[in-house]
């Protein structure tokens, strides 16, 4: 996909995680351009998950702030997986892949 995402998109992404290689495909559900855009997974891992980016202009800087919710499948054990590991990962994850976002973007 080249350009810019728009309210209605279907995205599919692949990456690695804990050894097992995941798909997640998410659909651009709301936008409010320049300073706000929602995706909600339509497949993936997780037995839901909804993901808001906000965008804010703070002393010449952009700020960006990510609200990211999910629900686990299997029932108690998945929220024992939830509160013992991958609440943790999915916070350093999703903290790496912003630096590197923000490195990109900035030109570093």
């Amino acid at each position: 996909m080249t350009g810019l995402f728009e309210a209605g998109d279907i995205v599919t992404w692949e990456a690695r995680h804990l050894g097992i290689r995941q798909r997640l495909t998410v659909e651009i559900s709301r936008m409010i351009e320049p300073t706000f855009f929602e995706d909600k997974m339509l497949k993936g891992a997780f037995k839901s998950m909804r993901h808001e980016h906000h965008f804010a202009e703070e002393n010449g800087l952009t700020i960006m702030t990510d609200l990211f919710q999910y629900e686990t499948p299997f029932g108690i054990l998945g929220a024992l997986f939830d509160k013992l590991y991958l609440e943790s990962y999915m916070r350093k994850f999703l903290q790496k892949r912003n630096l590197h976002l923000k490195q990109v973007l900035e030109g570093a």
